[in-house]
This record gives structure tokens, sequence and C-alpha cells, in this order.
């Protein structure tokens, strides 16, 4: 990979600049030559919004593309991208005057142009952006068949980035929106990291204006914290190659800060400072062969601890657009670092993903995506799009065939119960059991790449609401839910009226009469709304008046309803409550959605989807209104810096206590100074407010870090 001059490239404003460039980036050719005085012919008198000659953009798009690749026809391509779209040059004329490879590439840009041209929304518009998105990718699949098309569009994009200083603030806007939700994710699934980034932090500086000043206030203020602290863990990495038998000229030690579009978007995914990011400091260890990935990856841990929950092997199991890395995270004193670990060749590969192959071979090889081509959800609406936008994406994906060899795209992780719903939703909903290869599985078992799955089904539906958490395709869970709010209805439905009867010692098929007679709304709600309830009950009074008073009066004292708790349940009853039993055939859980039946004054609770509860709740059987009193537990991690006292780890464990905190784990690291020690803690607390936690449990000890880990990101 040559390297690009973002900077100098942002300011190059003549013909003769841009063509020097050019050719600081690839050798001149015969062709080249062609291609560069033909597109100025023809784009002669056209002008920027800036002010230079247009010939400028599409030079300057070829040297990126050039930096890249060595696919000359790719970068002839970038050169005359414009040509047929802005001048009397047809695609026949540039197959003619050079290669049908060439006007291949050209046409694929102008079809991208074209369409997106006519549909597109703007920013102002009241539409969503992702129908922008939506939009976008129906183009894709109508007009691209050669991925190299693609990376000659991301080039074009990110010297329209570099230069949108020249257009309005409602146009840099709305590209700097389009650049984030369609541009980046697609240069990410082509593993080009590099200009992934750039997109992102172009983009972010458009969109988002006041965070990144902030972000660079930080990074400035604390310039020199950071340098010192990357350029010593860089030194004792480096002392610790050469005595391990490493030479100076086998491996490179890289350090970087993370990218600004990255910063912003942990720190709002987590809720935490940028000072709590993990990986904000980073270094990258480039070695020659995979073995001495691994051994750098032993000596490290040896030397520095590590943080086990965040290793993960990319080179073993390589990302599907090619990515091959080790990554750790690590101590060095009190400072964390993310340390990555490649060689040279999987370096070029994470830098230009699939543009890495074309140093090597002819890139007329048409390469495969099926990533994009994924037609099976092209009814869904505007706003579940979104979610498609970032599952499809930024996910990466697998084939997995039927029986027959037709083949299903689905994200990484996906089990047998996304692939029926793969092939229709009913096969989704009928599903019982699956074969794997031959072998029968859970319709919860992970497939992967290259799998055939074979689905069983029955006759009636068996949608299971705990599934949706299991399944990772929008079309699965969209089912699984739309099926499960049905049965939650009937069941709370069913509920409503067992609790109501149960208060006032009637039948239901009474409670049904007296509904319909006063023409009540939905009953479900009484299972799950106390006021609704006592309305409710209050209304029933009410109506006895009509009838005899004295009835009203009596009805008023027995009906009277009162709130009990025990333990961590509410009960809306006229009915004391003696004791709550957790019944063993579903064993429900804090938080769980539940139902209680009354039994010689106890509450027998039942998980709201258990098949003997539906039984019970068919059958009429007595019930009681319930709720969890505190629904929500919220799950944190702490790494902590301890003294190395002796009953310094009781003390603060009472301190934890007495917050509230109920500890899942604990992890006393090794000592890193003489009297400190570090300690990992996973724990539950019932305080949302982190930075309300954070401040109390700061009061017994120095915090490192402090997320929670049940929020939807991680």
């Amino acid at each position: 990979m040559n390297h690009i001059d973002i900077e100098k490239i942002k300011y190059i404003r003549t013909v003769e600049e841009a063509t020097t460039y050019l050719f600081t980036q690839i050798p001149q050719s015969e062709k080249i030559q062609k291609a560069l005085s033909l597109a100025i012919k023809e784009h002669e008198g056209q002008f920027r919004r800036s002010g230079e000659p247009y010939i400028v953009h599409p030079i300057l798009v070829a040297s990126i593309a050039a930096s890249i690749t060595e696919d000359e026809a790719m970068v002839i391509a970038a050169i005359m991208h414009d040509l047929v779209e802005d001048t009397h040059c047809t695609t026949q004329m540039i197959s003619e005057a050079f290669s049908p490879d060439v006007a291949h590439l050209v046409e694929g840009m102008t079809k991208i142009d074209s369409i997106r041209d006519t549909e597109l929304i703007p920013s102002h518009s009241n539409e969503k952006l992702v129908a922008s998105a939506l939009s976008f990718r129906k183009m894709l699949l109508a007009s691209i068949h050669d991925v190299r098309v693609l990376v000659v569009k991301l080039c074009d994009r990110l010297h329209n980035m570099l230069t949108l200083d020249a257009l309005p603030s409602h146009k840099q806007h709305r590209i700097s929106e389009e650049t984030l939700v369609v541009y980046a994710p697609i240069a990410h699934r082509l593993g080009i990291s590099f200009m992934k980034k750039l997109l992102e932090d172009l983009s972010f500086h458009y969109l988002f204006s006041e965070e990144e000043q902030s972000i660079d206030a930080y990074l400035n203020k604390n310039h020199h914290a950071i340098e010192l602290k990357l350029n010593g863990f860089r030194h004792h990495l480096y002392q610790m190659m050469l005595e391990n038998g490493f030479m100076e000229e086998d491996f490179e030690i890289i350090s970087r800060v993370k990218h600004h579009y990255s910063i912003y978007l942990k720190m709002q995914r987590k809720g935490i400072s940028i000072d709590e990011i993990l990986d904000l400091l980073a270094v990258r260890i480039l070695v020659k062969n995979p073995i001495d990935c691994y051994k750098v990856l032993g000596l490290i841990h040896l030397r520095f601890q590590p943080l086990s929950s965040r290793f993960k092997d990319y080179i073993s199991l390589a990302k599907d657009n090619g990515y091959q890395t080790l990554h750790t995270t690590v101590f060095d004193n009190t400072t964390i670092f993310e340390v990555q670990i490649r060689t040279y060749e999987m370096h070029e590969t994470a830098e230009l993903g699939v543009a890495a192959h074309w140093k090597y071979k002819s890139g007329s090889e048409a390469i495969n995506l099926d990533w994009l081509n994924n037609l099976q959800y092209q009814n869904e609406s505007v706003e579940d799009f979104y979610e498609l936008i970032k599952n499809d994406l930024y996910s990466e994906d697998i084939s997995v065939f039927s029986p027959k060899g037709e083949a299903y795209t689905l994200p990484r992780g996906a089990v047998a119960l996304d692939f029926a719903y793969a092939i229709h939703s009913e096969i989704g909903e009928t599903a019982e059991s699956c074969l794997v290869n031959k072998e029968k599985m859970s319709l919860l078992s992970e497939v992967h790449n290259a799998d055939i799955v074979k689905i069983i089904t029955g006759k009636k539906k068996n949608p299971r609401c705990s599934w949706i958490d299991a399944v990772k395709t929008s079309r699965a869970k969209s089912n699984i839910k739309a099926n499960c709010n049905q049965r939650r209805h009937k069941i709370d439905t069913l509920t409503g009226a067992n609790i109501l009867a149960t208060i006032m010692g009637m039948k239901v098929h009474q409670i049904d009469k007296w509904f319909t007679k006063m023409n009540c709304e939905d009953p479900s709600r009484l299972a799950t709304d106390r006021e609704r309830l006592k309305e409710t009950v209050c209304r029933y009074i009410e109506d006895m008046k009509y009838e005899n008073r004295f009835k009203s009066f009596v009805a008023s004292r027995r009906f009277k309803l009162k709130a009990q708790h025990i333990g961590s349940l509410e009960f809306i009853s006229n009915h004391a409550i003696n004791d709550v039993v957790f019944d063993y055939c579903c064993h429900p859980k804090t938080g769980d959605e539940i139902v209680a039946f009354l039994q010689k004054n106890k509450a027998h609770i039942h998980h709201k989807m258990c098949k003997k509860a539906s039984k019970m709740i068919e059958q009429h059987e007595s019930m009681l209104f319930v709720k969890w009193v505190n629904e929500t537990t919220h799950h944190y991690h702490l790494i902590a810096s301890m003294h190395n006292a002796k009953g310094a780890l009781a003390s603060f464990l009472t301190h934890l206590a007495k917050l509230g905190c109920d500890i899942r784990s604990i992890e006393l690291g090794k000592e890193k100074q003489e009297h400190i020690q570090l300690c990992e803690i996973e724990f539950q607390n019932l305080e949302g407010d982190i930075s309300r936690l954070r401040s109390k449990i700061e009061q017994k000890i120095r915090v490192i870090q402090f997320i929670r880990t049940d929020d939807a990101y991680r």
C-alpha cells in the first residue's frame, strides 16, 4: 500500500499538481496518459463549486485508487468515471478506445450516480435517512456485479468528503449522513479499514462538530501524558521482544489513539466518559510469520496482566472480509492498552481488505457480494431497515444450504431457526426440530458456513417467546414477536377475567356477561394495569347501585382492594395472602413476566408462558394481580486499584454490600506495584444511574474502569 497524503490531496487545486501526485502512486503508462488526455479534453470548461477545474477531482480519485491497487483498469476508470454522465463520451467509445473491462467499470459508476441522484432523499426531507439507504441498496443490487466498482466509488466519495467545505451546510449535512450510514459500512464490509475510519471521521466533523471539539480538547489537553504512556509501553514491548530472541528487523511496533468517531460511538453506546474507554490507547505489533504472532502473545501475557474477557483470536478464525489479527488488552502499571498482533501480510489485508489481493493478481475476477444481495427483507418497514443496516452491513455473513443445495445468507451467529424463517415464515412458525449435516440438533443450535440444514415441521404453530433473544435475523425476531404478542394478549385477556372473578367471587362466564353489558374496553389490561383493575371494580360497585343500594354498600366493603407486599412481589387483592410459592415447573426469575394463582391463601407464581399455567388459566382457576416491586436489576463490571493491605478486600466488599451490590464474580489481579493490586468484580445493583453509583464506590477505592454490562450494545 502506497502512503496516501490526505492533507496534500485536500489542498491540490491545479491539473498539474493532481497529475504529478497521481504518478507518485502509479507508474506512467501509455494507457493512463491516453485516459488523462481524453478526460482533460472532455471536461474542459467544467469547474467545481470551489473554483478549480473539474478534472482535478477524477485525477485525485484515480490517485486514491492507485494507492490501494495496481489494477490499471480501475485507475483508468477512476479518471474517466464522470465522462459518460457529464460529457458526450459513451461507454461504447471507451470500450473501443481502451477495453471492455474499463467500459464496464465506468458504466457501473455511471449507474450508481444516475440512480442515486433520482432516488436519494435530501437531509431536510421528512422521510428518514434510512429510506435513502434503502434506495441506495436497491440501486447497488441493480447495478453492481464487480466489487471494483464499489472500491472506485469509495475513492470518489472520500475525495468528495475531503473537499466538502465548498458546499452549503445543508448539503454538507446530507452527504455526511449518507457517507456515515451507507459508504463507511460498505468500506467496513470490504475490509478497507483505513478508508472506513477516514469516512467516519470526516462525516463526524460535519454531523457532530461539538462532540468532535470536545474529544479534540481532551486529546490535546492530555497529549503529553498520552504520548508518555504510549512511548513507555512501546519501549517495554521493544525490550521484551529483543530479550526473547527477536531481531530489530523482525518486527515493528506502531502506536495509536482510537479515532474520533470510534471514541464517540464507544462513549454513546456504553454511557461512559472518554477516560473510561479501555482501548483508547493501542499498539500494533507486526511480525513476519503467523507462529510469531502467538509467540509474542505468550510473551505479553507472561509480562503484563491481561483482561481475559477481551482476548480475540482472528487468526485461527478469520473474519469473512479476510481480517486476521490477535487482539488482547493488558495493564502496564495502572494504564490499560489494547494490543493487536499480526503479520505484515495480515496488516496489508486489514488495511486494504479485498483490494489487497489485487496487489498480486488481476482484479478482473468478480468478487461475491452475497452480503449485499439479501433480498428477503425487501418488504421491511423503513424503521426496521435501520436495524438491518446495522445487522446486514456491519455483521459478517455465512452461507447455509438446504438439502436441495439452495443457498441462504445469514449473519454469523445465526441459529437453525433463523434459517427456517429465511425459507418462509410458515416454516419458522411450525418448525419442531432440525438436521444439521444429517445430525439431529436443536432449533437454537448455531449454524456455520456451508452447513446443510433440514427443518422438520409439525402441523401446529410452535412459537416460543424466549427464543426471540436467541435468533439473529430481523425476519425471525419480528415473526416471533408478532406471534408472542398475540399469545400474550390472549393470556392477559383470560387472566384479567379470572382476577376479576376471584375478587368478586363470581364465575368467569358471569364476568364476561357483565363486560358485554357495560361495553368494557380490552379486559387484557386488568392483568397488567393496577389502576385499571381498581377502576373496573369501582365501576362494578357503581353498577350495583342501580339494582340494590344495600348490595352496593356491602360490595364496597367486600371488594375493597389493598396492596400486599411479600418479598419483591406486590399483590392487589381483597384476599389475605400468607405465603408465596414459586412453582417448580417453570422456575420464574426476578423480572420475568409472571401470573399468580390463589390456593388456600397462598400465591403460586408461574411464568406467564408456562404450559401448566396456561391450562390453569383456561380452566379459570382463582387468580391474583401480581407485579414485581423492583423489576430492574442492573449489571456492572468494575476494575479497581486496591492497596495490598490486610483486610482491604474485606473492607471494600463490606462497602459494596452496604450499597446493595450483589456480587457475581471477583478476581484479584497480580501486584502491579509494591503496595497496589487490581481487583476485577462483576455485580448487580438496583441503582441505574452509573455516575451516582460510581461516586459512592469511589468514596472507598480508586476506580480504574466502571461500565454497565447490560447495555444494548454489549
